[in-house]
């Protein structure tokens, strides 16, 4: 059932500073609270070079959550969004707002003409493996996460 108090809108540069807020918040959840070295300028960039997009969730003009994505290629599928951040804000969880804005990213990935959506989860993250598997998602557990950090 929708929260009828959200509007989920496409971001626009006046809310990055609020997205940027929102992944640190992400990364201390995932107790990883240093590492996120990307700075506001970065998410500037990025948002002017079409890099990324974002969807955000919005409560009486206060973004509580936000999904950010960009296309992708697969070579086994072809065209694909990934989906990089996922969050709600803590005080905001339990409202049916991820799962609105969860939604609206499936339907952006539609509506590119995508063959799918693809992202990460913490093996730990119970509730989120259960949400995205409440969704009819697939968990891959036999592909291992490889980078190379400069």
């Amino acid at each position: 059932m929708a929260n009828p108090n959200v509007q989920i809108r496409f971001a626009q540069k006046e809310d990055l500073q609020a997205i940027r807020q929102l992944v640190v918040e992400l990364a201390i959840y995932e107790k990883e609270p240093d590492a996120v070295k990307a700075q506001f300028a970065d998410y500037q960039r990025a948002y002017e070079d079409g890099l990324i997009s974002m969807l955000v969730a919005e409560i009486e003009d206060d973004i509580v959550g936000m999904t950010l994505f960009y296309d992708t290629f697969s070579t086994w599928r072809g065209k694909m969004l990934y989906l990089e951040d996922f969050v709600v804000s803590e005080k905001y969880r339990s409202q049916n707002i991820g799962s609105q804005l969860f939604d609206a990213t499936l339907q952006v990935a539609k509506d590119r003409n995508c063959t799918m959506m693809k992202w990460q989860v913490l093996d730990w993250n119970t509730g989120a493996t259960k949400f995205y598997e409440n969704k009819g998602a697939t968990i891959e557990k036999q592909w291992w996460n490889g980078k190379i950090i400069f």
